[in-house]
């Protein structure tokens, strides 16, 4: 015959395996949030340049400028389009172009992305010889080359980062 001191106890156990479990789900969602944010935090700037590295694919060099953000009614004086075909466009016969020479469409595409301020570093591979640091304005979606090779003002935690968990954003450049 079980006594009354036999279920004593029982109550608080099961009390604390309900907030055991209650915490370790509330550590795991803001933990994946997290990670969803810091792997998705930049799509929007990602999305600007592959529509650019897409139209630079295709061979519309017109509309490519104008994703970089030269328009008619806002030209960019120091970057003419004759410039830009050069750097971005194939390579033609007796005109002068990049040194390290055209875009290899089979390789054209983004290698890694950062955050770092008020815009987003994009690396792009635009041949084998040659790697582009590339700027996204983040209010304006503007593209520019990168004023710097690496984000200022970092820390070595942000560096660590961007270098451990900043590498699963890799497949969602492609």
């Amino acid at each position: 015959m079980p006594s009354y001191l036999d279920q004593y106890g029982a109550g608080e156990e099961r009390r604390n395996s309900i907030i055991k479990a209650s915490v370790i789900a509330i550590v795991a969602i803001v933990f994946f949030s997290w990670l969803a944010w810091y792997t998705l935090r930049d799509h929007h700037q990602e999305g600007v340049v592959k529509v650019f590295l897409n139209d630079v694919r295709h061979g519309d060099l017109q509309t490519a400028y104008r994703d970089w953000g030269c328009t008619p009614a806002k030209p960019c004086s120091a970057y003419s389009f004759d410039r830009f075909s050069q750097d971005w466009g194939p390579a033609k016969p007796g005109m002068p172009g990049n040194d390290e020479g055209p875009p290899d469409l089979a390789l054209l595409g983004m290698s890694d992305s950062e955050s770092c301020n008020n815009g987003v570093l994009l690396t792009v591979e635009v041949n084998s010889k040659r790697t582009e640091k590339l700027w996204v304005d983040k209010s304006s979606d503007e593209i520019d080359f990168a004023p710097y090779p690496i984000c200022p003002h970092e820390t070595p935690f942000q560096i660590m980062l961007h270098r451990t968990v900043g590498k699963l954003r890799k497949p969602l450049l492609k």
